[in-house]
């Protein structure tokens, strides 16, 4: 069952006030549609079709690697734990027989101006994992690693000097890391027994290497954390000076190791929330999203920026990664469960070349879904909704096309200001419910099927 289903959305749209008299935690937008919301295409798609007529001058390219030291109870990403050398192995020589698929189907005049490689944890690879990864990256995809912004996610317990070593010799300027608590009891009580000293080497490691940027998630609303422990995190955190900070509230996932949990504690997590952003915009950061704080002082790694993420396309390699066309958002099928991510991941590695061609699962999108993307993605980000950038692309204004945004105005959740429309703090605090309310009926009532199925 979905986040969505849960809290009571059945085939009937709930309100904006039905949504909000219920968690402010409905579901993490992070795009849009959802991952859940994609199906097999009636006849698989040729890739070089596809990107046919497209903008390609500025793409963004991403890597996916679904390899990690543990799964962890809160995880719901595309990844296993602990894989065999020799599986990983096979694992980068079809991502590479893949990469030269894409990059013939996209044209020889596509230029990436951004990358970012995820998972899972790229740095569960041994060192010359990390080398294939980037040879990949950067002869076959043709990708300039020392001339865009580079991104990488990391683990403690996978940082090392000879691996930050080979990230920053191959451009990255953005090192971001997963620590979730400074609190071992914390982390252990979500299977992820970590040693807090073992956190703080890996963020001075990263900090030595010369990252320009660097990240450090934490997440709320873990069991047995109180106001103080997260204080204590955040202090700890904010020892390293950090350009970024992610702040993540703890979603108890269906299939994963915390799904089941019956326990409601939707205040809890609205009280660390509160706290924790209050604590770094004292402190010199800036709200960027729901989830977002950057320090005030630090120039963004990904600035200049010509990738604009509610327009320009993206270039996913590996299972688990989507691409987006303008109309169209593909990957290889979605799973959670160990179980179906291995046998996607078999299937992924067991592929003929020729397979790589193609796009067999995903999503059409119309034009009212490509408004709604753009809105959503828009509002839910500092930067807000801007109407001329809006009709620049579709023409009309979005509260023309979208006359329920006037509902977040009402309710104090927005503002307009100078042809913007801005999350106001308790509109952004409620981010987790003003997307999913801004979904399309389509979209959601497939999000729903598929947890059901």
């Amino acid at each position: 069952m979905t986040q969505l289903a849960a809290v009571g959305y059945g085939l009937e749209r709930a309100t904006l006030d039905e949504m909000l008299a219920q968690t402010p935690y409905a579901a993490y937008t992070y795009s849009y549609p959802h991952k859940t919301s994609y199906r097999p295409f009636e006849a698989p798609l040729p890739l070089d079709e596809l990107w046919s007529g497209e903008d390609t001058s500025a793409l963004f390219l991403y890597l996916h690697i679904p390899f990690c030291e543990m799964r962890c109870g809160f995880c719901n990403l595309f990844t296993v734990a602990k894989p065999a050398a020799d599986f990983t192995t096979a694992y980068l020589e079809v991502v590479r027989q893949q990469a030269d698929e894409v990059r013939a189907a996209i044209g020889a005049d596509a230029r990436f101006v951004r990358l970012a490689i995820g998972g899972g944890t790229p740095t569960q690879l041994a060192e010359p994992g990390i080398e294939e990864m980037f040879a990949i990256l950067e002869d076959v995809m043709e990708c300039d690693t020392a001339a865009v912004p580079v991104a990488c996610e990391m683990s403690p317990e996978t940082v090392t000097p000879a691996k930050l070593a080979i990230l920053r010799a191959h451009g990255t300027n953005r090192a971001s890391i997963g620590v979730q608590s400074f609190v071992h009891d914390e982390t252990k009580a979500v299977r992820r027994p970590q040693n807090p000293a073992v956190a703080h080497r890996a963020i001075e490691a990263m900090r030595t290497a010369g990252f320009e940027s660097i990240n450090v998630d934490l997440i709320y609303g873990l069991p047995q954390q109180t106001r103080v422990t997260f204080e204590f995190s955040l202090t700890e955190t904010l020892r390293h000076h950090p350009e970024e900070i992610y702040l993540y509230p703890l979603y108890r996932r269906p299939l994963t190791g915390l799904g089941n949990s019956p326990k409601a504690w939707d205040d809890h997590r609205l009280e660390l929330y509160r706290h924790g952003r209050d604590v770094l915009l004292a402190r010199g950061y800036e709200q960027v999203s729901m989830r977002m704080f950057r320090r005030a002082d630090a120039v963004s790694a990904e600035a200049p920026l010509e990738y604009v993420c509610q327009r320009d396309g993206m270039v996913g390699l590996g299972a688990g990664a989507r691409s987006y066309t303008d109309c169209v958002h593909y990957c290889t099928e979605y799973a959670v469960g160990r179980r179906g991510v291995l046998a996607i991941l078999d299937d992924f590695v067991g592929r003929e070349r020729s397979m790589h061609r193609l796009a067999d699962y995903g999503i059409r999108l119309d034009q009212d879904e490509r408004r709604r993307r753009h809105v959503i993605l828009s509002m839910l980000s500092s930067e807000g909704l801007d109407d001329v950038v809006y009709a620049a692309r579709f023409g009309g204004s979005p509260l023309a096309h979208f006359p329920q945004l006037t509902a977040l105005v009402d309710r104090g959740l927005a503002r307009r200001d100078e042809g913007v429309l801005r999350l106001t703090p308790d509109g952004m605090e409620r981010s987790d419910v003003i997307g999913p309310w801004l979904y399309s009926d389509h979209v959601t009532a497939r999000m729903q099927e598929y947890e059901l199925e």
